[in-house]
């Protein structure tokens, strides 16, 4: 079944998008659509076409006394497939859930007990509103700013407060512009910014993360790092770019988002791989990245293997879990969108989300528990 049912009035999450060009025309659109029932939460992921600071209100005056809360994107996944240039919301039904919000503004210096107590403090609001057994039928959705560098830091300081409670989210993006990213909230947008939900739900829900890399046995060791700003100087003592285009075949060609999306590289940990994605090439030759960094931590050439089987395979799974999802929220990394469109397999994906009912976002990283990924598509399902 195509996503494009989705007035269902069964359903505890109603979904809306737009293309408008014009904010105040698309989020007229979105009103339309979520209808007049009433909702505890609007989640909004949207184009950074749109100016935040004028889609920020006008969500705002749109939805009050309903909190949105939302971010900036590197493309949409939508009842339509995949996306760009579009704003996509889901409205959650105040029969169905409670919601809180804690905005986690200045990220460059919030500290580790500040995380934690914002944690804490969402906790407690949750328990004051929810019923008794609220914590265990409670998740955490954070959303943060893609170019803050401090995703690793602020789920470390955030799963101190929630405890149990698991957590599920993505980086905002700015369509491969790595100029500023947005989260909007309150009817404000603003960047070095986090905005963490607590949603409890009658719903079942489980969590998820897939990826569709194999370990291969190139080795690269990272022998110099400027570690706060996740930048890998040398690799097996030589400049950082030549070493890795060497080990991709890529000697005398340039370095692209491309080159990236396909050949990525994991750290082992725990006896599992994690995809540390490549952001950039530096002037002076040293490569960006969009994951921590750490200098004598070995890294491994992966090679993709089956992706739409793959992600088939883990929404599958997710349906003999839970059964037929309502909706699908996921969090998508932006290098699986270039490496789709790369191999041309674009549609395909976008017909495959539409069948399982995914809405979300192409992201600059993904958040699950307390790890920070790359190159995953991440997510959670709610069951009806």
């Amino acid at each position: 079944m195509l996503f494009n049912d989705r007035t269902r009035t069964d359903d505890g999450i109603s979904v809306a998008s737009s293309s408008r060009a014009h904010a105040t025309d698309a989020v007229a659109e979105l009103s339309r659509q979520l209808g007049d029932r009433p909702l505890v939460l609007v989640l909004v992921f949207f184009s950074p076409n749109y100016d935040a600071r004028e889609l920020a209100p006008a969500l705002e005056a749109a939805f009050a006394p309903v909190p949105v809360v939302g971010c900036s994107t590197a493309g949409e996944i939508t009842p339509d497939g995949i996306t760009d240039g579009s704003i996509v919301a889901l409205g959650f039904a105040a029969r169905d859930f409670v919601a809180v919000a804690q905005p986690l503004p200045g990220l460059s210096t919030l500290g580790m007990q500040a995380g934690q107590d914002a944690a804490a403090s969402a906790v407690a609001k949750m328990m004051a509103r929810a019923p008794d057994s609220a914590l265990e039928n409670t998740f955490a959705l954070l959303l943060v700013d893609g170019l803050s560098n401090r995703e690793e830091k602020l789920v470390s300081s955030l799963s101190g407060g929630l405890g149990t409670i698991p957590l599920i989210g993505g980086s905002a993006g700015d369509a491969y512009r790595f100029r500023s990213t947005q989260i909007i909230r309150d009817g404000k947008a603003e960047s070095d910014a986090a905005i963490l939900v607590l949603i409890h739900s009658r719903c079942p829900f489980t969590l998820f993360n897939c990826d569709h890399f194999d370990p291969t046995g190139i080795k690269l060791v990272v022998t110099e790092a400027d570690v706060d700003r996740r930048i890998v100087k040398e690799l097996n003592a030589a400049p950082a770019a030549a070493e890795y285009a060497a080990a991709i075949g890529l000697r005398d060609q340039p370095l692209s988002p491309m080159s990236f999306a396909a050949h990525p590289v994991v750290v082992c940990v725990g006896g599992d791989y994690y995809v540390r994605s490549i952001q950039k090439v530096n002037d002076d030759g040293s490569l960006s990245f969009m994951c921590a960094i750490d200098e004598g931590i070995v890294l491994t050439l992966a090679k993709a293997n089956d992706m739409t089987g793959r992600i088939e395979k883990s929404l599958m799974d997710i349906r003999t879990m839970i059964g037929e999802p309502q909706v699908i929220i996921g969090f998508e990394c932006v290098l699986r969108r270039i490496e789709s469109e790369l191999y041309q397999i674009n549609h395909q994906l976008g017909s495959i989300y539409q069948r399982h009912r995914v809405i979300g976002f192409h992201t600059y990283g993904e958040q699950f528990n307390a790890m920070h990924l790359n190159q995953t598509f991440s997510g959670i399902a709610l069951g009806r």
